[in-house]
């Protein structure tokens, strides 16, 4: 539940965001605990008084949001086993420049491929086929893997290699994969239903230009559909780990890694790319999710991974300071409708007690405890501090920080009790350098002096 207060607040956070930004209409919506707590739409749908108002059910182009659906569809067949992200584009894809640069690349914009294509403006004008983009020719910028470099052509070479994979076009594919299971049925690769028209307005007078809208052929994997915030508030709470059967919880935690930071010169790091959508590392917060722009339209969705958290916004204007001010809403709406602490039960496994308390790795003093049903060591987040998994009778694998994916593995005595940790080959002993614990190099025979 969200308080009327708060509502009343974002209500006018929003209605100020569309008069002070000029937009003609503007929709936004606030997700928590797995569906929208708030949703409101401001203005008309051609921006004048007297206008059709825009409503909840009225479509908004997401741009490049679209490239979310397109990474998750294609990481649904690297779980099936019908592609590697490591193989090159070519082998699935032959026929083009682009061939050299791997899967993984292309979905976080890491293979050096060209932003735009090489005609006229393709967000402005109908689009051709992969075969005349290719033939253009699109090329590679930079050497594969050496630098973020923001492409939307890679994506048109993604939503190609759907096509081939699957027989059926990119969006046949999204549709039947993704937005049919999860009931998106308001998402669609053209305007379908009511739907906002896109319109520019103009920089220094209260006066609109309509904006065209085509079918963009080959790049629409790059920014094609058309979505309503209810159907954005459903992938808002996909984002936030609540995939159902459609992607594998831990194929969407992969996806949500910074795999390549966005380098800004004499900025801070604060956003990296994953497979197919932005992270953001905000003041300590990791959000995830991804902007979308097209002519006549812009969009945001974001979600934090910690709480799952998330906000969906859409408008019908080329430009503006869209994304910053939407952003204040859900700010306002955590500070404001702060998440109740979870209720502590005692659930622990007793079978862990032999294992927590102190270690020591040589001299270096390290606590042991028991979290839910990880194994943590030191304070995860904290030089080489992290949790465990159990994997396995007295084996652990690391999930933080330097020591994820590594092996700990607990080394009993002969009457059954723990000797010592293994954790990649460090000893962690109850007593600093315990000469009875198989320390490499040895324990001087002296001992302490």
């Amino acid at each position: 539940m969200i308080s009327e207060a708060t509502v009343r607040h974002l209500d006018r956070r929003l209605a100020g965001i569309q008069r002070d930004s000029r937009l003609p209409s503007v929709v936004a919506g606030i997700v928590r605990d797995g569906g929208l707590v708030w949703s409101r739409a401001i203005g008309t749908l051609d921006g004048r008084a007297g206008g059709e108002p825009a409503d909840l059910d009225t479509q908004y182009r997401m741009g490049s949001i679209t490239k979310t659906f397109v990474a998750v569809a294609v990481m649904r067949l690297r779980d099936a086993g019908r592609l590697d992200l490591e193989d090159r584009l070519e082998e699935h894809v032959p026929g083009s420049r682009l061939g050299g640069a791997t899967v993984a690349q292309l979905l976080s914009h890491a293979a050096g491929v060209q932003a735009e294509t090489n005609g006229p403006w393709w967000e402005r004008t109908p689009g051709g086929t992969w075969e005349e983009l290719a033939a253009s020719p699109v090329v590679q910028r930079f050497r594969a893997g050496r630098r973020f470099h923001y492409t939307n052509v890679g994506y048109a070479a993604l939503g190609e290699l759907l096509a081939r994979t699957h027989g059926a076009s990119w969006f046949d594919v999204v549709r039947r994969d993704l937005l049919e299971p999860l009931g998106m049925t308001r998402t669609t690769a053209r305007p379908s239903g009511k739907a906002a028209p896109g319109w520019a307005v103009h920089p220094f007078a209260d006066v609109l230009l309509p904006e065209p809208e085509h079918d963009a052929g080959a790049m629409g994997p790059a920014g094609q559909l058309w979505t309503t915030v209810e159907d954005l508030a459903t992938w808002a709470v996909f984002a936030g780990g609540d995939t159902g059967d459609v992607l594998a919880a831990d194929t969407l935690a992969e996806m949500l890694e910074p795999h390549v930071v966005g380098d800004s010169p004499g900025q801070p790091w604060t956003v990296a790319h994953g497979l197919g959508w932005q992270v953001w590392n905000i003041e300590g917060r990791r959000l995830a999710g991804h902007g979308g722009s097209m002519p006549g339209f812009l969009a945001g969705l974001r979600v934090d991974l910690e709480t799952g958290d998330g906000l969906v916004a859409s408008t019908n204007s080329t430009a503006g300071p869209f994304g910053p001010q939407v952003g204040t809403l859900l700010t306002d709406f955590v500070e404001r409708e702060p998440k109740p602490p979870e209720p502590w039960h005692a659930a622990g496994d007793p079978g862990l007690l032999e294992l927590l308390g102190l270690w020591h790795w040589g001299p270096t003093v390290t606590m042991a405890k028991a979290v839910g049903d990880h194994l943590v060591l030191g304070e995860p987040g904290e030089g080489r501090g992290a949790r465990f998994e159990r994997v396995g009778p007295d084996e652990w694998r690391g999930l933080d920080g330097y020591h994820t994916g590594e092996p700990l593995r607990v080394v009993r005595r002969a009457d059954g009790t723990v000797s010592h940790l293994d954790l990649q080959s460090f000893r962690f002993t109850r007593t600093p350098y315990d000469p009875e614990a198989d320390v490499p190099g040895g324990v001087d025979e002296v001992g302490w002096s």
